[in-house]
């Protein structure tokens, strides 16, 4: 059964030289996808960093400068998916307005569909059979439960 896979777009063109704000925070976008695609594919054992490099296009120092390690840039990949999940771009800024028992209802519906999404189920599926064999998976889990209860407290 073939793994979930996330869209990803070229690398971002660029010139030569430090990169605007807005084409580093794409090229990093697009690391990130590219990376979720390696998890889904092989999963975080038979990922590579090299792989990473080679599909996105980019040079070793343009990953290394952002991410130290693999682990690291599986992080951000969660981070990519925690921010997909923040309560702010889900409820409108007149969400204000409602009760915190429909905020929260709001909510808890996004993340059910979200959760039930082909890449979100994959990297969960990937924390939950690997982290047995790599603890910084177990860590990144835990991690982003805890940025994921931090949210909904400030939204509360």
């Amino acid at each position: 059964m073939p793994k979930p896979s996330v869209k990803s777009s070229p690398a971002p063109l660029r010139g030569r030289g430090r990169p605007s704000s807005k084409v580093a925070a794409e090229l990093e976008e697009h690391i990130l996808n590219v990376a979720l695609n390696e998890f889904l594919q092989h999963g975080y054992g038979g990922s590579s960093l090299s792989n990473i490099i080679s599909s996105a296009g980019i040079s070793k120092t343009t990953l290394y400068s952002r991410f130290a390690s693999k682990s690291e840039l599986f992080s951000a990949v969660l981070q990519l998916q925690i921010d997909s999940l923040a309560p702010e771009a889900i409820l409108p800024v007149k969400a204000r307005n409602y009760s915190i028992e429909k905020g929260l209802t709001a909510y808890a519906e996004h993340m059910l569909r979200r959760s039930l999404q082909p890449d979100m189920m994959g990297i969960n599926r990937l924390m939950q059979s690997e982290a047995a064999r790599f603890p910084e998976l177990g860590i990144a889990a835990s991690d982003r439960t805890q940025r994921g209860i931090k949210r909904i407290a400030e939204f509360i």
